[in-house]
């Protein structure tokens, strides 16, 4: 499943709540306290994505190993930041890796205009 696919929100409340296997106002719950935040139609209709099905699925799992919906969110906003300077982290190296090339495309350049003429010197 591409990333594309797993953000599409097309799923309705009914049909989250049963593949995440919780009841719909358990997900509205969820909502109030921040956890999850589905995307919304124009009308208001919540729509939640494969996405917030397996981070759903993260929180039940959290939760019935004993951490309250606080520590929840705090684990969660932790997972949010490492994501977030991960793809920071990731594109710094492609600059690098690009600088790195260019900067040695100039040193050959410099290299190939360097006269390299031997000069022997007579006694």
């Amino acid at each position: 499943m591409t990333d594309r696919t797993k953000k599409r929100a097309v799923f309705v409340i009914s049909v989250a709540a049963e593949l995440a296997g919780m009841h719909p106002q358990t997900l509205r719950i969820y909502e109030r306290k921040g956890l999850i935040d589905p995307y919304r139609t124009p009308g208001g209709t919540r729509r939640y994505s494969q996405e917030d099905i397996e981070r759903l699925k993260l929180i039940s799992e959290l939760t019935s190993q004993g951490l309250n919906l606080e520590g929840v969110k705090q684990v969660l906003e932790l997972q949010d930041e490492v994501e977030r300077l991960r793809t920071k982290v990731d594109r710094m190296e492609e600059r690098l890796d690009d600088l790195t090339a260019e900067a040695e495309k100039r040193l050959r350049e410099v290299h190939r205009s360097y006269r390299r003429e031997i000069v022997l010197r007579s006694e």
